[in-house]
């Protein structure tokens, strides 16, 4: 082995609906890892929650695989990164850093980034605080509103407190919504209503993934628009170029299936038709954002645009750790910057190490 070369936990899978979706993020990041400055340790949690050592699969893989007879491996606290291999036999192998490749809940949303502290490793992304307060819809809304960012109207209900599509069509002044869960990602649970029929239908989907979730105002045609954030080592953020998101008419948004499944479910185009003042102030936005919800490392920030006031411009929503397939918008965008995806994963890993020593400086007054 070289030690010169820094051992990155490549953390993939996870026990959310977004399981697949994060297998195919790490694939690509993956490709992107130096192989002169890291050795990759691919770690897949399965479904059930167990960690395994994954495999490095083809350079043409499309999603990264967790062999079933693979070692079962942990990472325990206060042993700064050591993960340990529960074979009976094997040495711990050491982990310079960890790279969560996770979406979704119970791994996005807090709960890993709880136990990457505890196990005193660096980690790429936000920590305990920005994890949960972007993961969770409702808070992250909240939060926005309150620092007077500008945010699509909203609604809040569980199971044990649902409202009917006539109260909410009164609340949010259309009746045409969007109903999502709280606390997923990839569009998964998402769908619209524009009756009482399919109003019930959504909620009951959305109920399906989370215990709440959120009614919104629809902005008919609006325009979807993505900026990427990154964090250097040195605290400066950077905003990238913008892109803009054009579901195909079969869709009629920009769901699973059109990210995912359908290969011309959406036409993504970088950059966007957008005004050079537009453009400034969705990159002004998209860092006050990362900002109020305590964001470190990357988010990618998504906004809607209002067909009939092109000078609207609302947050819809902050992802911590957004996709990084082949097709994924955080990437490309960068790369349209003149970032590309090897020097981001350099930069991103940079951040991860120089935010490590900082606070373990800290620790030590």
């Amino acid at each position: 082995m070289n030690h010169a070369r820094k051992t990155v936990g490549l953390l993939f899978g996870g026990c959310s609906a977004e399981h697949d979706v994060s297998r195919m993020s790490a694939a690509n990041i993956l490709r992107a890892l130096d192989p002169a400055r890291y050795e990759v340790v691919p770690i897949g949690i399965r479904r059930d929650g167990r960690w395994l050592l994954g495999n490095s699969a083809s350079p043409e893989a499309k999603s990264l695989e967790i062999p079933t007879d693979a070692p079962e491996v942990v990472l325990p606290p206060g042993r700064n990164g050591d993960l340990i291999v529960l074979d009976g036999g094997s040495a711990p192998i050491h982990l310079d850093v960890v790279f969560p490749v996770l979406h979704g809940p119970n791994g996005e949303d807090g709960t890993v980034q709880g136990l990457l502290e505890l196990a005193g490793v660096p980690y790429v992304g936000s920590g305990v605080m920005g994890s949960s307060a972007s993961m969770d819809k409702d808070v992250a809304k909240r939060l926005l509103r309150d620092s007077g960012l500008p945010i699509v109207p909203f609604m809040t209900m569980t199971d044990l407190d649902r409202a009917d599509y006539e109260s909410a069509t009164v609340v949010l002044g259309t009746t045409e919504l969007f109903i999502k869960p709280a606390n997923m990602g990839s569009s998964v649970g998402v769908s619209p209503a524009r009756s009482a029929r399919e109003f019930d239908q959504a909620c009951e989907l959305a109920l399906r993934y989370d215990s709440k979730i959120l009614v919104e105002r629809s902005v008919a045609g609006a325009r979807e628009i993505e900026c990427s954030v990154l964090e250097e080592a040195s605290g400066e953020l950077r905003a990238s170029p913008l892109g803009e998101i054009a579901p195909a008419s079969s869709h009629g948004f920009y769901s699973y299936d059109a990210k995912y499944e359908d290969a011309a479910g959406a036409d993504l185009r970088i950059p966007a038709s957008l005004t050079a003042e537009q453009v400034r102030r969705a990159q002004e936005l998209a860092i006050e954002a990362f900002r109020v919800l305590c964001c470190e490392g990357l988010a990618r920030v998504d906004f809607f645009i209002d067909p009939l006031d092109e000078e609207s411009l609302f947050v819809n929503e902050i992802n911590t750790l957004p996709g990084f397939t082949a097709i994924s918008m955080y990437p490309k965008l960068w790369e349209a910057g003149g970032l590309p995806q090897r020097d981001l994963m350099n930069a991103l890993i940079a951040h991860a190490l120089a935010r490590h020593e900082r606070r373990s400086a800290l620790k030590q007054l």
